[in-house]
């Protein structure tokens, strides 16, 4: 079996992490990466992720998730947060990375620019939330594969209240919204999900050919 296919029936939303494993540096210098690298509209990456390690600060996301167990037994704790009012300003900054990293005079650039802009500027505020949120999901693909590459268990969440755990980690202020959280670690012996038979839809109900 193709290893990628393997690691993909090997992962699940662990619901229960062992609090003694910890992720290495060295791999969670890998997850890190692999969120970094990933593709994103237009390629500026319209989000920031927060790593939370303290532990203070973990025991008062607990209530603003459900009460679940993974925000305070996991090894580490990300959470993935939308620009809540993309514009001008961050794409002028992505272009000054485009230019600096490929080379390239910022002149060149001013035609792609203008064209993202007229695109976003004509976005509803509602509009640019929903479409800055979405890219944050293609990060976590990365990650949930980059950890099962990795044999680090990922529980993608959206079970929490945004407000609530915008207040606690100050995002408001950075004008950011939470748009998911992922706990990583290590699964727990006596995680009794672990064992359940992986349920997904069939081959021929999930792919239609036209």
């Amino acid at each position: 079996m193709n290893n990628f296919i393997k690691n993909a029936n090997w992962r699940y939303a662990t619901k229960k992490f062992d609090a003694t494993k910890k992720v290495s540096d060295a791999d969670l210098q890998t997850l890190k990466e692999a969120i970094r690298l990933s593709a994103s509209s237009y390629g500026l990456q319209p989000y920031q992720v927060i790593l939370v390690e303290n532990p203070e600060l973990r025991a008062q996301l607990q209530p603003a998730a459900w009460g679940q167990a993974q925000i305070v037994d996991a090894s580490h704790v990300l959470v993935f947060a939308n620009y809540t009012n993309i514009g001008d300003a961050e794409i002028d900054a992505y272009l000054n990375n485009v230019a600096e990293t490929r080379g390239l005079p910022l002149d060149a650039l001013q035609g792609y620019g203008d064209f993202m802009k007229s695109k976003i500027s004509s976005l509803s505020a509602e509009q640019k939330n929903i479409w800055t949120s979405k890219q944050t999901y293609i990060a976590l693909g990365n990650l949930l594969n980059a950890a099962a590459e990795l044999n680090i268990d990922v529980t993608p969440m959206e079970g929490f209240e945004p407000e609530k755990v915008n207040t606690i980690l100050g995002l408001n202020e950075r004008g950011l919204n939470a748009s998911l959280i992922a706990t990583i670690g290590y699964r727990h012996a006596d995680d009794a999900t672990q064992s359940y038979a992986k349920v997904r839809k069939s081959e021929q109900e999930l792919f239609i050919n036209l």
